[in-house]
């Protein structure tokens, strides 16, 4: 299983960043040998991947990273790097290697000061001899401030140092940044290749591999999250009979309150399993003993991991609501779809009987108005407008069509 097999529906993608990952190698045995580099080269010291949701835009960058690492000796004998199982690729794929630094943003925005740190890292020599690789997810999230950090780094990059930068589409990263990377932009995956995958390489059932593939539309995340956990199903499943709780006011306030409650349960949740263990592991590291006080001088630096884990809560919190409103944005797609007499298929086929009731009883006007409504809540949410104010106002709109 090479690095590439996990790319669902990436083809052209994957077969362009091979051969950037076989001229990497080669650079790097010629520096090794003594050698002067080829010629010509497909690497380059920046690169740009956008794509839609699901699209697995940051798993192609982080198995280009992976690639760029493996130290499989299958390529002194003619074997491309990226084989999936080295060392390499292996501390690349699951994000510990010592030379790929991942930069997300922890709250809305990749603040300076975290930026700094990594372009001071992306100056130095790799650990291993081989890359030094920086990859940022979030690149649409960078300030200006740390969007400039960025733009001197690429600007004036080490010699063996690679730049990864993620994004939604490319008018999301700052020209200066764009123009002096490689862009490489993925598609959604087809429905048929997603059930493919869930069938190959979670064993999941056709039936039910199909069906998620359908509902989450070639979201390749999504997709295996629905198949392989009761508790994002039920989820769904909640999150679909909102449009039939919205008839009167208390019912739409109502649901309002219940869909922002469950997203702040899911901050909650990752927050009990992953803060208690960061924290101890930093007391732990500026020197505190087991239950005991922490060093003078050393209060700032919990308070600083503090307010990122409370950022960190805010951004699941809204990732989860942006779930429920794709979800509700695609039942309410497939109303239309039945009203206008579509013969696409239905992303909801487990709740068409729903989806034929709603066509019913209401017009085409009103279904675009409530899909609009959906769009303004996310926008909402995008200017920090209060969760459930924005929820609120969203389910009012969907109560009158």
């Amino acid at each position: 299983m090479t690095v590439w097999d996990d790319l669902v529906g990436q083809e052209r993608v994957s077969e362009r960043l091979d051969g950037a990952a076989r001229d990497a190698d080669a650079l790097v045995t010629a520096a090794a040998a003594g050698a002067p580099p080829p010629e010509a080269s497909r690497m380059t010291h920046a690169w740009l991947f956008t794509g839609p949701p699901g699209a697995g835009v940051t798993q192609t960058a982080r198995a280009f990273a992976a690639a760029l690492q493996c130290v499989s000796p299958d390529r002194a004998l003619g074997g491309a790097p990226g084989c999936g199982f080295c060392d390499g690729c292996h501390t690349a794929l699951i994000g510990t290697h010592a030379d790929v630094t991942t930069v997300a943003a922890v709250g809305a925005v990749i603040r300076v000061m975290d930026m700094r740190d990594t372009v001071r890292k992306s100056y130095t020599a790799p650990a291993n001899g081989r890359w030094q690789v920086i990859l940022v997810e979030d690149a649409e999230r960078l300030n200006e401030n740390s969007a400039n950090a960025v733009l001197k780094a690429v600007e004036e990059p080490a010699s063996r140092t690679v730049w990864l930068l993620c994004a939604p589409s490319v008018e999301d990263v700052l020209p200066t940044i764009r123009s002096r990377c490689r862009h490489l932009n993925l598609r959604t995956p087809s429905v048929e290749a997603v059930a493919d995958m869930l069938v190959r390489r979670e064993g999941i059932e056709p039936d039910v591999a199909a069906a998620v593939a359908r509902a989450t539309q070639g979201d390749v995340d999504r997709a295996r999250r629905l198949a392989t956990d009761p508790t994002a199903r039920a989820r769904r499943a909640a999150v679909l009979k909102l449009p039939l709780r919205v008839e009167d006011i208390g019912g739409a306030l109502k649901a309002a309150q219940e869909l922002v409650d469950v997203a702040a349960e899911d901050a909650k949740q990752l927050a009990e399993e992953v803060e208690t263990k960061e924290t101890e592991e930093l007391k732990a590291a500026l020197g505190a003993a087991q239950g005991g006080r922490l060093p003078r001088g050393t209060a700032g630096v919990i308070k600083d991991l503090e307010d990122d884990q409370k950022r960190r809560r805010r951004r699941t919190q809204r990732n989860t609501l942006d779930i429920a409103l794709s979800d509700l944005t695609g039942f309410y797609r497939d109303v239309l779809a039945l009203q206008l007499g579509s013969r696409v298929a239905l992303a909801n086929g487990d709740a068409e009987d729903v989806l034929e009731r709603m066509a019913r009883s209401s017009s085409p006007e009103s279904t675009l108005r409530r899909i609009e409504a959906i769009a303004a809540c996310g926008k909402a949410l995008d200017r920090n407008v209060a969760p459930l104010l924005a929820v609120e106002a969203m389910t009012m709109a969907l109560r009158a069509g």
